[in-house]
């Protein structure tokens, strides 16, 4: 029998994939990522029963195609005795940072759809380590047939990637051109043409930011936003409101968003000409998102299950087919809509950890000082 989908929002309806919750891929160095199999080792009798509760991003779980809906499916297939509920913070990661900031409980167990960048972010404001774990990597079946290139580079073994995307522009070809560099995007004709979002609270959009920041570095970036933002660009708070709610209802011919999107539009037959990939500088911003388990998870049984799940074959594919994102395992049949048709960038770039620890905080903030409260009427 189909189980009902329960979905808990936290602070208010949930965004779109919010900073905070959907980086680069490289290791820390060492030949073997940690591994915390002596701080969270598996008991004798593992408990799989009880509810799971798995924070996440709004469209995971909600819209035309969700994965949520099939991940729950396949988790209680495997573990008949448990439910799951999905939980969408408002605010994303930067609920729990907030709550662990000031001695709150956190209630979930799962962190599911976090970037890079999250994890720099969380050891800037609070005690490094003290919000996710540890993984115990033997405890996670098939994440060994992880690809390298897709992996967090966490010196503290926390995160697992579990699907990847390159952030770029996305344009309607019948209006324009699309433009291929930076400079060219503040050009004339390109005024008033412009969906982005909110590096505050959107993962493309702090993607997309921090790819300004490595293509001409953090002084040269915030006078670039400035200009953009005179050019008025619109920001929105998510992706969900700028693609579903402003590009897909042809409110500007232009957007921040995924190279796989023309995957998108084969599936829903659409106008593909509406959906053409610009890579400015022949570059796209890597971005791919993670999976970890909380310190405080009352059900770490079920959470390794979890992740475990992630990593079938049959998991992987329902992800790149529902998600549009391309899967962390090599060799995984994907949608025939995807096959050939999602882009990838020539030169794919993204800063790592260790380039974003100490300094993520302060440049977003600085992006606030500098063009926040021109963006406000948008969000």
């Amino acid at each position: 029998m189909k189980r009902r989908t329960v979905v808990r929002a936290l602070g208010g309806v949930g965004t779109g994939a919010t900073a905070g919750l959907a980086g680069c891929l490289t290791r820390n160095g060492d030949d073997e990522p940690p591994n915390g199999d002596d701080g969270d080792p598996e008991p004798d009798e593992p408990r799989y029963d009880g509810t799971l509760r798995v924070a996440t991003y709004r469209s995971m779980v909600d819209g035309p195609n969700p994965a949520g809906e099939w991940l729950e499916e396949a988790f209680t297939e495997e573990f008949p005795d448990a439910e799951l509920e999905w939980v969408v913070p408002n605010g994303g990661v930067d609920h729990y940072i907030r709550r662990s900031e000031y001695g709150g409980q956190i209630d979930v167990d799962v962190l599911f759809g976090f970037t890079v960048g999250d994890l720099a972010r969380i050891d800037e404001r609070i005690e490094e380590g003290s919000l996710l774990r540890e993984l115990n990597l033997e405890r996670v079946e098939g994440v060994d047939e992880i690809q390298d290139e897709y992996e967090f580079g966490d010196p503290l073994g926390r995160a697992l990637p579990f699907d990847t995307g390159f952030v770029n522009l996305v344009y309607d070809g019948n209006e324009l051109e699309g433009p291929e560099t930076f400079e060219e995007l503040l050009d004339g004709e390109y005024e008033d043409t412009l969906l982005a979002q909110d590096p505050r609270t959107s993962n493309p959009g702090q993607a997309f930011f921090l790819w300004t920041i490595d293509a001409m570095g953090a002084d040269d970036a915030f006078e670039w936003w400035e200009q953009l933002v005179d050019a008025d660009v619109d920001i929105h708070r998510s992706w969900s409101d700028s693609y579903v709610g402003a590009y897909l209802e042809e409110e500007r011919p232009m957007v921040v968003s995924y190279s796989t999107d023309p995957a998108f539009a084969a599936r829903e037959a659409d106008d593909t000409s509406r959906h053409q990939v610009a890579f400015l500088d022949d570059e796209g911003y890597a971005l791919p998102e993670g999976m970890g388990i909380f310190e405080e998870a009352t059900e770490p049984d079920l959470a390794y299950g979890f992740l475990s799940t992630i990593f079938t074959e049959e998991a992987q594919s329902e992800l790149a087919h529902r998600n549009l994102q391309f899967p962390v395992i090599d060799g995984i049949d994907t949608d025939s809509a995807f096959d050939g048709i999602a882009r990838e960038p020539s030169d794919p770039v993204a800063l790592g950890y260790d380039d974003l620890e100490g300094s993520v905080t302060d440049w977003l903030e600085e992006w606030d000082d500098r063009v926040g409260d021109d963006v406000l009427e948008n969000e």
